[in-house]
């Protein structure tokens, strides 16, 4: 079986090295030096076990700038290209989905459209129309950053945004690339498939959210609130998971999935997905005051990724953090060995991790880091578990 993949980031690199283990996988990306990585059979995603899989598992997976290219002879043609939200419009942005659907049928109209990218309630269905065809169908993933390979092979879920023959047949591909057995497979309409991906990922948030009150109301009342929270997991309806507070719920997906959530309930009643899309906006201006009323100098920030095995910090929550300290006038400077550029967000980014100790006064870190032990003094985090 011929595939294409548009978009060698988390989501098309990973499901690309996965398929390319039983199919000829060809991955279309505008970054030359991505496609020169995939054809040099090397890892194009920053995750640990990307390397180890590249080295030892014999995958069919090259690559190229030009989609005409790489869909000609496909008869699937995987869509993974960036949906960010657009606060102008209160949408995801999806021209470039758009342009990659009409490119790719424009190159074989017979090869089957599969939208990975995040997309509003709705848009599959118009799609469809507009390129009169049924052969474009929604699959929603759920990948961690920093898991993403690791998730592709070992689903939770396949869900597939179609009801006929070639959605069971692209679910059927997806389940045999997988490293396990028995993985739970639903068929449903897209509009059903895109909102499923987007209320997933607003329960996510919610539950960060939550957390992260129960914490602010700790630290306001001067209450342990680990113990709280050890004992609100207990209860097995609720678990111990997902429940180690942070600076608000950040990475790529979540802030903008919520809003976009909030956005297709536009004339529905609804409170809670408001509260949640507030929730991240009060939790960093909190994190911030309380970081300012230590009256630092020098705040230095460790890290701004928020997740381990990750070199993506877009959209991480610590963002909001920094606005709002330098916003105080108090100077930030950042500690972020993936950063590829002296300043981000305003700040000094310090390549010296020695240095950086001894320059700040607090030291603002989401999760605790043994390399910050000899410093412990001076870190601020809310990382209450070692772990998340």
């Amino acid at each position: 079986m011929r595939i294409a993949v548009v978009g060698a980031g988390y989501v098309g690199f990973a499901n690309a090295a996965v398929l390319a283990r039983q199919h000829e996988v060809t991955v279309v990306d505008i970054d030359q030096a991505k496609v020169d990585l995939i054809n040099s059979h090397q890892p194009a995603l920053a995750e640990p076990e990307v390397g180890a899989f590249l080295a030892n598992t014999p995958v069919s997976l090259t690559a190229t700038t030009s989609i005409a290219d790489a869909v000609a002879t496909a008869q699937w043609t995987l869509i993974a290209t960036p949906t960010d939200y657009n606060p102008e419009t209160n949408h995801f942005d999806t021209s470039s989905v758009e342009a990659s659907i009409a490119a790719a049928l424009s190159a074989n109209p017979e090869t089957v459209v599969i939208i990975r990218s995040t997309i509003p309630v709705g848009f599959t269905q118009s799609m469809r129309a507009r390129h009169g065809t049924d052969a474009i169908l929604f699959v929603p993933e759920f990948l961690r950053e920093g898991k993403a390979l690791h998730d592709c092979l070992h689903p939770t879920r396949v869900i597939v945004g179609g009801t006929c023959a070639q959605a069971q047949a692209f679910a059927d591909i997806l389940v045999g690339a997988c490293a396990d057995e028995d993985v739970p497979v639903l068929l449903t309409e897209s509009r059903e498939a895109e909102a499923i991906k987007l209320f997933a990922n607003s329960y996510l948030a919610l539950r960060v959210a939550y957390f992260n009150e129960i914490d602010t109301y700790a630290i306001s009342e001067g209450l342990d609130a680990r113990a709280i929270i050890t004992g609100i997991g207990l209860d097995p309806r609720i678990g111990d998971h997902y429940n180690n507070p942070s600076f608000g719920y950040g990475g790529y997906c979540l802030p903008k999935d919520t809003k976009q959530l909030l956005a297709n309930y536009s004339g529905i009643p609804q409170d809670l997905i408001s509260a949640v899309v507030r929730s991240n906006s009060t939790r960093q201006s909190f994190i911030a005051s309380d970081i300012l009323s230590r009256d630092p100098r020098v705040v230095g920030v460790h890290r701004l990724i928020m997740k381990a095995g990750s070199d993506n910090f877009r959209s991480s929550s610590i963002f909001g953090v920094i606005e709002r300290i330098r916003a105080a006038g108090v100077e930030v400077v950042v500690y972020e060995p993936s950063a590829q550029s002296p300043i981000i967000a305003g700040c000094e980014v310090m390549p010296d991790l020695a240095q950086f100790k001894a320059r700040c006064d607090v030291i603002v870190t989401n999760r605790r880091s043994p390399e910050l032990a000899d410093v412990s003094a001076k870190v601020y985090t809310r990382d209450l578990y070692g772990r998340d």
